[in-house]
């Protein structure tokens, strides 16, 4: 289990290589909702994910040896384009095993970074080669479980903090649990006051079936939130949420959607439904704030094309 040292440490690590990200109050919403309402809006960083201040944490750890053998990965979307990104700026080799089914954005963007790229049909296939690679030797940047990538992560934390020391609550969603994770350990043990709330979307809810057996399962994922389409949720992850988080929360796809045009609409920015969904949950958790309360939305990235977001359109209306 990582601890706020390792976070502290990963932020001094990284700092070099990332952007801070800003966190601004929206007032539409803090007056749609009762509260103060912050958005960390993270679909800034380089890539359009918070995913680089994992990778390059995890990377970093290991530079001698990413050096000479190699970064291998997995990943279907914004975990590819964070490694592919930090090796590009380390100097370091990197080969991202991603399932068939990738969106060709998210293809094109990763090997746009100089990442080669290799394709197998799913997720456990994938996973499954990388494995092989790291016996062979490769520096094995896992997406999620991993405490280095999770420490990483959890960089966000501090800056919520840093930013809004008045905070009170985070809303945070859920894919393996690595973002999750690492702010969650980072925001409680500095101020073990602040509620932490986290969401998944129905079809990619790992977490939640994971509280209800009391143990990590495997899913085949079928939300349209992709990113947060994790096969698993990590055992720390799961730890994390049954001793740390106050609530953790189911919304549809539809309720990502409508999250997602209103953040377009009314904040000016274009989120994935991984990113809008912390604003569906917000409108199921509107009861719990008040104006005394400081919540921030962490809007995790924003790689989202035009095609799919005309489906979405077609789909919802």
């Amino acid at each position: 289990m990582i601890t706020l040292d390792d976070v502290r440490n990963a932020h001094t690590r990284v700092i070099p290589y990332i952007r801070r990200t800003a966190i601004e109050k929206n007032h539409t919403l803090s007056e749609k909702f009762g509260t103060n309402l912050y958005l960390k809006l993270e679909l800034f960083q380089k890539t359009g994910s918070f995913k680089p201040r994992g990778a390059f944490n995890k990377i970093l750890c290991h530079l001698d040896v990413a050096r000479e053998r190699g970064v291998v990965a997995v990943s279907g979307g914004n975990f590819a384009q964070g490694v592919a990104y930090a090796g590009s700026v380390l100097d370091v080799h990197t080969r991202i095993i991603m399932p068939e089914h990738t969106p060709a954005n998210y293809l094109e963007a990763t090997r746009s970074y100089g990442a080669d790229v290799e394709l197998v049909p799913d997720a456990q296939t994938a996973f499954d080669l990388a494995e092989r690679y790291s016996d062979e030797g490769w520096c094995y940047c896992h997406p999620f479980d991993d405490p280095e990538v999770m420490a990483g992560q959890g960089t966000i934390g501090l800056e919520l903090l840093e930013d809004v020391p008045e905070l009170t609550d985070v809303i945070v969603s859920v894919g393996g649990g690595g973002l999750m994770s690492g702010v969650t350990i980072a925001v409680k043990e500095l101020k073990p006051d602040v509620r932490v709330w986290t969401v998944e979307t129905e079809g990619a809810n790992a977490m939640e079936l994971a509280l209800q057996a009391g143990q990590v399962v495997q899913i085949q994922p079928t939300s349209l939130a992709k990113t947060l389409g994790a096969p698993y949720v990590s055992a720390d992850a799961l730890e994390i949420v049954q001793r740390l988080v106050q609530k953790h929360t189911i919304v549809t796809d539809r309720e990502a959607f409508e999250a997602q045009r209103h953040l377009l609409e009314r904040a000016k920015i274009l989120t994935e439904l991984a990113a809008s969904c912390t604003l569906a949950a917000t409108k199921r958790l509107q009861e719990h704030f008040s104006n005394d309360h400081h919540v921030a939305l962490i809007l995790c990235g924003g790689n989202v094309s035009l095609d799919t977001l005309a489906g979405y359109m077609q789909q919802f209306g």
